[in-house]
């Protein structure tokens, strides 16, 4: 059995504000980076298949690490797992400043998401044991204001940091930051935790990695080697299988380092579906929309961090009243309704063209991100409200875990429909262009309309990934009108109908 969590009658402000803050500078870090793939892939000429690694790598170590959170939040102090998390992740941040090659910089990303494993769940789980039921919303929709502050500015900033420096800039600009943050955490932090007599299974944290891991790397490694690839699925077959065993294994285990029974409340079960799909759509349409601004349209950094700016805004101003609405409403009629807007918007996305204006971008961008505010938040914050205070470790554990393997998921599987189409979608445009020809070109023209079709197929390539999205928008969708209001389960009841169980089945 889990160790039972004390309720704090006085929500921890002073630990959450600290927490919050490492929070906000891990996530400005990835939106920072967003807009700098198309600089690093020309910097360190490496494929869109293989910079998506700073992306997709990030959030492998992270689902390979996240289900360890919840034994660690068990284990040790918020004060303990923070300073930690912290520097980890400044350490990473100093690595990949420094970087001048890819695997430098990947290595970099991988020790900052060891620290970000740790600080999501950490401050979710903060969150649900200091706040009730009824205020959760609102205390969600605040904590989503400040996270969704660092997508806000991000972009922005560093597409000036980009046309102004090198990109190891937006490194260099974290770095000081995250000492102070550390600095701040060291000094103010001083919560202590009663020692618990709970020890990790180093056999389950084994299949663990193997499994989760061996998912995301065979996704992730379709991008550049294709699905044939012994590699890929390879890896894929031997992730299935360790991530099985690991299930079969937690699910016998009294005090399991990841608990799987927690599937027994339908609406978190439920959130964690809708969570996962929404998770896929969102972080391809992030790693679509920079490529296409910058690769195909020509857009400096900082004109398409701008871009991306009012959306962002948007969707920090709406995450407060989404969390009031989501008290009063629930969580349902806020899903279907920012799921129709992100399915519709994806569609218009769909649609891109050489010529697309710069304000159409705008709106359709900001349209998007607030239909995406409406639905996470929500659905997530639903489906926790369900399990008993014992298992929110396992719970926040749990969504932050399939979030990030779904994330990676999703972007390799785009990326990969995205570089298939292209190739396609070059050849036939290449067979039409040479059929047109009424004399041999020279050497000049072959180049320039060679460069002119691989830009309409790149194009093409996007827009069939961006419908892909419409159909994963479109299973949330569906899914999100079976959302009911959860309430949390009275653990007082649960004992009693179970002893009855047990004293009938015993009696017979």
């Amino acid at each position: 059995m889990e160790q039972p969590i004390k309720k704090i009658t006085q929500p921890p402000y002073g630990i959450i504000a600290v927490l919050m803050i490492g929070a906000f500078i891990a996530m400005l870090n990835n939106t920072l980076l967003n807009i700098a793939l198309p600089s690093i892939m020309k910097d360190l000429k490496v494929e869109a298949s293989t910079v998506q690694w700073l992306a997709t790598g990030f959030m492998l170590v992270n689902g390979i690490l996240i289900p360890a959170t919840a034994f660690l939040i068990q284990k040790y102090s918020v004060r303990r797992l923070f300073l930690a998390a912290m520097m980890l992740f400044t350490i990473g941040t100093i690595l990949a400043g420094f970087a001048h090659v890819f695997p430098v910089l990947l290595v970099g990303r991988m020790i900052q998401a060891a620290g970000s494993a740790i600080l999501m769940p950490l401050l979710m789980n903060v969150m649900l044991v200091s706040f009730p039921v009824e205020k959760r919303g609102a205390a969600m929709g605040v904590f989503g204001l400040v996270l969704m502050f660092a997508p806000a500015v991000g972009p922005t900033l560093s597409g000036w940091l980009i046309e102004n420096y090198d990109w190891r800039m937006l490194f260099h600009f974290v770095t000081p930051i995250a000492i102070v943050v550390l600095l701040i955490g060291f000094f103010l932090l001083k919560d202590k935790k009663e020692k618990i007599d709970i020890r990790l299974d180093i056999f389950s944290l084994l299949l663990s990695s193997i499994g989760f891991g061996g998912i995301l790397y065979g996704f992730s490694s379709a991008g550049k080697k294709g699905w044939e690839s012994p590699e890929v699925y390879g890896t894929l077959i031997i992730g299935v299988i360790a991530l099985a065993v690991f299930i079969i294994r937690q699910l016998k285990q009294e005090r399991p380092m990841l608990n799987f029974r927690i599937y027994k409340y339908p609406m978190f079960a439920l959130s964690s579906v809708i969570s996962m799909v929404v998770t896929m759509a969102m972080f391809s349409g992030m790693l679509l929309t920079p490529i296409y601004v910058q690769t195909i349209r020509g857009i400096s950094p900082l004109d398409a961090g701008l871009m991306m700016l009012p959306g962002a805004v948007l969707m920090a101003i709406m995450m407060p009243i989404t969390g009031k609405l989501f008290d009063k409403f629930g969580g349902r009629v806020l899903a279907i309704i920012g799921l129709t807007i992100t399915m519709v918007t994806s569609y218009y996305f769909s649609k891109l063209t050489l010529h697309s204006t710069y304000t159409h971008l705008i709106i359709l961008y900001s349209v998007r991100m607030f239909g995406m505010s409406m639905v996470n938040m929500p659905v997530t914050t639903n489906g926790l409200n369900q399990l008993p205070a014992r298992v929110y470790p396992h719970g926040t554990a749990m969504n932050s875990t399939l979030q990030q393997v779904s994330g990676a998921i999703g972007t390799a599987l785009l990326v990969t429909i995205m570089s298939n189409r292209t190739t396609t979608h070059a050849t036939e445009l290449g067979k039409a262009a040479m059929h047109h020809l009424t004399k041999q070109p020279t050497p000049a023209v072959l180049a320039e309309m060679k460069q002119q079709v691989m830009m309409k197929a790149m194009l093409e390539g996007i827009n069939d990934a961006f419908l892909v999205t419409v159909g994963i928008a479109a299973v949330a969708l569906i899914l999100s009108f079976f959302i009911k209001r959860a309430k949390q389960i009275d653990e007082t009841n649960e004992v009693k109908t179970t002893a009855k169980k047990i004293a009938k089945l015993a009696g017979n």
